[in-house]
């Protein structure tokens, strides 16, 4: 459930603007997850989110910019705690996650800066990884092999 309502925070943070706890905690309800201030600001750090304001001078939840954080060792444990399995298919990676964890695991990977990953698609349990050339699946994998492992 943890996993779940992390990956509803940032859809929120993404598609609305929310600027305090208080509207977090609204919408995730309104959503159907069952949220405390003390969940909510557990989630906003382990999520290593921060309060910027916008170009409208509007101050909201954003992600923190890798100039900001390094990759944090949170996003590392939820793709290793979220990945189901991995395969390959010419420049194609698909990867099988719990299910409510797709956008988890793709925002681990996107934080990662992996260098030849021109884009990736989430959903519900599955995300979809397109690389720039095929001769760079392996290397890729390889990393993946080593995160799920270590």
């Amino acid at each position: 459930m943890r996993y779940s309502r992390q990956t509803k925070i940032m859809e929120l943070i993404e598609d609305e603007i929310i600027g305090t706890q208080e509207q977090l905690i609204n919408r995730l309800t309104e959503l159907g997850y069952s949220a405390t201030q003390a969940t909510v600001s557990r989630d906003i750090n382990e999520l290593q989110l921060v309060k910027r304001t916008d170009e409208n001078g509007i101050k909201r939840y954003v992600r923190a910019s890798s100039t900001d954080n390094s990759i944090s060792g949170r996003f590392i444990r939820i793709f290793r705690d979220t990945i189901v399995s991995y395969n390959n298919a010419k420049n194609l990676i698909i990867v099988k996650t719990l299910s409510g964890c797709g956008n988890a695991a793709a925002e681990a990977i996107d934080c990662m800066n992996l260098k030849h990953i021109v884009g990736s698609v989430a959903g519900d349990n599955t995300l979809l990884l397109v690389i720039e050339d095929d001769k760079y699946v392996p290397e890729i994998v390889k990393k993946f092999d080593e995160m799920v492992n270590s």
